[in-house]
């Protein structure tokens, strides 16, 4: 296998996972900016490695598996610190709502490849709102510091709930487009 640049692109955003979470945790004033930026860092660089595996004609069938799952990783990852970081139940709810739907439609995903019905699970206009807001929201309550008075974190929240109706909606879609091969494979 040949490493292309969106690839090495990709995998770098998974390289970057333990730097972001030691940044986070990092006991200085900058951490948290520093964490956000990266998280934002690692958020872009999804679009690019999307655009210039398009651009470049180096789309792979690895990177386009890889892809989803280095998404999948940096923003769990920052939902689990997010969670520890601020324990309440505004936070948990709509976490466990994303992360159930990014396991569940990973899975059908994964299950309809198998069948060899993946089109049927193409990512949506939804989906790709949902990973706006959602990548968005995170990196707002990443930096969490108000800023001119202007109550980042809990904008952030409000953009993460806003993540959260779309995940909902999003996930409906991926499972009333799978539902005629479900049915008929179970």
């Amino acid at each position: 296998m040949k490493l292309t640049l969106p690839t090495a692109i990709t995998l770098s955003r998974i390289a970057l996972i333990p730097i972001f979470v030691m940044v986070f945790y990092l006991p200085f004033a900058w951490s948290n900016l520093a964490a956000a930026t990266l998280f934002a860092l690692a958020s872009v660089s999804d679009w690019v490695d999307g655009y210039l595996a398009r651009v470049l004609k180096q789309e792979s069938s690895f990177g386009a598996f890889l892809d989803p799952v280095a998404d999948k990783l940096m923003v769990v990852v920052a939902i689990i610190l997010l969670v520890q970081t601020h324990p309440s139940i505004y936070i948990a709810i709509p976490s466990v709502i994303i992360v159930i739907r990014e396991i569940s439609i990973s899975a059908l995903r994964e299950w309809m490849a198998e069948l060899g019905d993946r089109a049927s699970v193409k990512v949506s206009f939804i989906g790709k709102a949902k990973t706006v807001a959602q990548l968005f929201s995170l990196s707002l309550m990443i930096y969490a510091e108000p800023v001119e008075g202007l109550p980042v974190f809990e904008i952030g929240l409000g953009f993460y709930y806003l993540a959260a109706i779309f995940t909902i909606v999003s996930m409906f879609i991926y499972l009333r487009a799978a539902w005629p091969v479900i049915k008929k494979n179970s």
